[in-house]
């Protein structure tokens, strides 16, 4: 009985020590809504009306980052490839996105579309109907995106 009590304290013991000289590296982050203006989309990445909402990025080590991304009815972003690649979660709306070299795509609220890495595309917001997405990147050698040249009205047609 004694033996098994004082297993149990220095077991009781080294596991507090453990917790007590283990303290957490950093602490969990909450941004709160509104804490952080909306941005519009810049006229050189985008056609029509775009608003960008939450953005984030991750502090190193890590390399992800992304925002709530609100295109108006015909907006969308210029032709642009991730080095990583892009995960888009459609949270309201119906919106388009196209690989070059293939068809647009319809996406709507709930649809999850991933956007292999270096691959060149654009996405936005249908003719008739905005579009809301959450968009998720990681950054390589501190670029997430690679900007390229506008979507014309011809190509953003079909």
């Amino acid at each position: 009985m004694i033996k098994t009590t004082l297993m149990a304290s220095a077991i009781f013991l080294a596991t507090g020590a453990v917790i007590a000289a283990d303290p957490p590296a950093s602490k969990v982050k909450v941004t709160r809504i509104g804490s952080q203006p909306s941005t519009a989309g810049p006229q050189q990445n985008f056609t029509g009306t775009v608003r960008v909402d939450s953005s984030f990025r991750a502090e190193a080590p890590g390399r992800v980052g992304g925002g709530i991304v609100t295109f108006e009815p015909g907006a969308r972003t210029a032709w642009h490839a991730h080095p990583l690649g892009q995960t888009l979660i459609v949270t309201a709306g119906v919106g388009r996105v196209q690989q070059w070299g293939s068809p647009a795509e319809e996406i709507r609220s709930g649809d999850v579309v991933w956007i292999p890495a270096g691959v060149k595309h654009w996405h936005g917001a249908s003719r008739t109907i905005g579009m809301s997405h959450v968009a998720i990147s990681e950054s390589l050698d501190g670029k997430s995106t690679n900007w390229m040249e506008k979507v014309s009205d011809e190509q953003y047609q079909h």
